[in-house]
């Protein structure tokens, strides 16, 4: 479970989860099996403060729990090497097995065809797997997990463990049946090894945009973080957000 220690307000009707960036709405789904979990969740919570909205999307099945938090996200970058961004925002995706699945997918999109002008193209290397859009006056990078990356967060408890012996078919390129694709339309593709009952995993996406023209606004470093860092700075800023209860 997501910030499980965290104060939440439920939201009725809840609706579909979406980030919104300059070139339309980024959008996940989930997939399990063969069947697509709905677009709009079970339950849908917002999370005290913050810049935007700080919200909690919550699916339900026999075999699985899934649960897609986004929140504004400060990349921290060095303000003497970098420049501002415009904004960016991230997402944690975690999923937990209730029964062995062998096959889940995780997308996360842009409306396709983009907009006049727009152009999308691969952005990935150093362990994340990204794509950039730019036209004309705005860069927008979106970043995850790349294979190697899925390895490491066996290592760092966000996957299961097991998933620290499939690095070297990472490095051999001989991987199969799982894996991540960003090519094509705007979008990341993300298929899992299979999860065994009692297994979780939890995958970042970054959404980060800036100024085309301003070459020290550096998206491409900004959509790098592990989903732990994005909890663990939120749950932070939650704890300093939210009012001491009264003394007794």
């Amino acid at each position: 479970m997501l910030l499980p220690a965290a104060p939440r307000d439920r939201l009725r009707p809840p609706f579909r989860p979406t980030v919104d960036t300059p070139f339309g709405p980024l959008a996940f789904e989930t997939v399990l099996g063969d069947t697509a979990l709905p677009s709009a969740p079970d339950e849908l919570f917002v999370l005290p403060g913050g810049s935007g909205g700080r919200l909690i999307a919550r699916w339900t099945r026999p075999s699985a729990r899934v649960e897609l938090l986004l929140t504004a996200y400060d990349p921290e970058l060095d303000p003497d090497t970098w420049g501002p961004l415009t904004d960016c925002r991230a997402a944690v995706w975690r999923i937990e097995a209730l029964a062995p699945l062998a096959r889940v997918r995780f997308e996360a999109s842009l409306p396709h065809p983009l907009p006049e002008g727009a152009d999308s193209g691969w952005d990935g290397g150093q362990a994340l797997a990204a794509f950039t859009v730019e036209d004309e006056r705005t860069r927008l990078t979106v970043g995850g997990n790349d294979e190697e990356a899925i390895c490491g967060a066996a290592e760092a408890g966000e996957a299961p463990r097991r998933w620290t012996a499939l690095l070297d078919e990472v490095h051999g390129n001989k991987f199969d049946g799982w894996g991540v694709d960003a090519t094509g339309s705007p979008a990341m593709t993300w298929r899992l090894p299979p999860l065994e009952a009692g297994d979780h995993c939890e995958l970042p996406v970054v959404a980060a945009w800036a100024p085309v023209e301003d070459d020290t606004a550096n998206t491409w470093y900004a959509v790098m973080p592990s989903p732990t860092v994005i909890l663990r700075r939120l749950a932070l800023a939650l704890a300093l957000d939210t009012p001491a209860a009264p003394a007794p």
